[in-house]
Parts: structure tokens; C-alpha cells; sequence
């Protein structure tokens, strides 16, 4: 499969890019600054330089590709809108299909994150704004995105796997859980589709069995 990957030289990027290659994927990873994409060099690894900001960028760096995945996120300093921007530059250059990474919390989830939770990322301000803003663009849009808990650098779960919004556990505080186990479940996700035009939920938990 063809896969882009944003973010690529971010943590969640990372391992996107590093799963995608374990699985066999052709990747076009996608930085500001592709030199900080440290994954081994592949036949299968393309580094490319874009700024999501840019559409035409963007648009030249999706060609022809297939699926694209986002470990995009909110930058430290950087100004107000950076994830709509980048959503809506993905979604006009119109991939097969969309995997986003949002937070628990925000948007959808907002309720079933709980009222301790909530007031945390109300105190974001405009970043929370900006992430429901690119959530709802991703989902008109029939993509995929997933609310993740607070992330770690961590292994992967042998127990992580995906529920829809409404089977996700419910916690006074979201569990944590690592990058690599939210790539895991995106991947997933790219190969099997099951969550399209839908909030996806990545939890370690094993699904209760009666």
C-alpha cells in the first residue's frame, strides 16, 4: 500500500512511518525538516519536505498516494490553526482515504471523557478549537479519526486494539497510551477499514468476552 505520513518527524510520526515500513508499506514521509525523520533508510522510505500550511506542497507530496496518515499535532509557540490548515490542505488534495489523530476529550468525545478532563483541555483555549475544527473537517470528509488518550513513548500494547466512540471505556481521567500502540491501531485501520467517516477510540484493554 501506498501511505503518506504528516507529522513524520514528530513522535507519533515516527512511529506511523516506522510501522508502516515494518508492515511492508511504501511511505512518503512528510516534515518540515526531513534530516529529523530518523528511521533507517529504505527502498520504500521516501523523505519529502512540505509545510501542511502549504496546499501545493501538500498536494505534490499526496500524489498518487493512496492513504494518508496524520501524527499531526499543536506546536509549542506556533500560531492558532496549524492542524485545520493541514487538514483541509490534505482533504483538497483529495488521498483515497484519511486517518487523523485527535485527542480524548475533544469534540465527540468530550463527554464520555468526564468533567476532570474536560476542564484540563479548556484551559488549552484555542487549541482545542483548532483540533475540533480539523476533527470535523476529517470527518465530512469521510475520514477517519482517532481520539487517543494522553500519549507516552512506549511499546506497542499486545492488547491494543480499536472501538467505535460509544464502546470506549469510561474513565474520570483517560488512560494513557503509547505512540507505538496508537500506530499500531492506525495502521490497522489504513489496512482494515472499520471507522470511516467515525471517531475510533486505540485502548489496550482486552475486549470483555461473556
Amino acid at each position: 500500500m501506498q501511505i503518506t505520513v504528516l507529522a513524520a518527524s514528530g513522535a507519533t510520526g515516527l512511529e506511523l512511518t516506522r510501522e508502516a515500513l515494518r508492515r511492508g508499506h511504501t511511505v512518503a514521509a512528510v516534515a518540515r525538516t526531513p534530516e529529523r525523520i530518523t528511521v533507517p533508510d529504505s527502498p520504500r522510505l521516501i523523505r519529502v519536505a512540505a509545510d501542511v500550511r502549504d496546499r501545493g506542497a501538500i498536494a505534490e507530496a499526496l500524489d498518487a498516494q493512496e492513504v494518508v496518515l496524520s501524527g499531526l499535532g499543536n506546536v509549542r509557540g506556533a500560531a492558532p490553526g496549524v492542524l485545520t490548515a493541514g487538514a483541509r490542505a490534505v482533504i483538497a488534495a483529495k488521498p483515497q482515504r484519511i486517518i487523523w489523530l485527535g485527542a480524548f476529550g475533544t469534540g465527540p468525545s468530550a463527554a464520555a471523557a468526564g468533567a476532570v478532563t474536560r476542564l484540563l483541555l479548556k484551559m488549552l483555549g484555542d487549541e482545542v478549537a483548532d483540533k475540533v475544527a480539523a476533527d470535523r473537517a476529517v470527518l465530512d470528509a469521510g475520514g477517519t479519526v482517532f481520539h487517543a488518550g494522553p500519549l507516552f513513548n512506549g511499546p506497542l500494547s499486545s492488547t491494543v486494539h480499536t472501538v467505535g466512540l460509544a464502546a470506549a471505556p469510561k474513565r474520570l481521567i483517560p488512560a494513557r497510551i503509547s505512540r507505538a500502540s496508537v500506530a499500531a491501531a492506525m495502521l490497522t485501520e489504513a489496512e482494515e477499514p472499520a471507522f470511516a467517516g467515525a471517531v475510533a477510540v486505540p485502548v489496550n484493554q482486552l475486549p470483555y468476552l461473556s
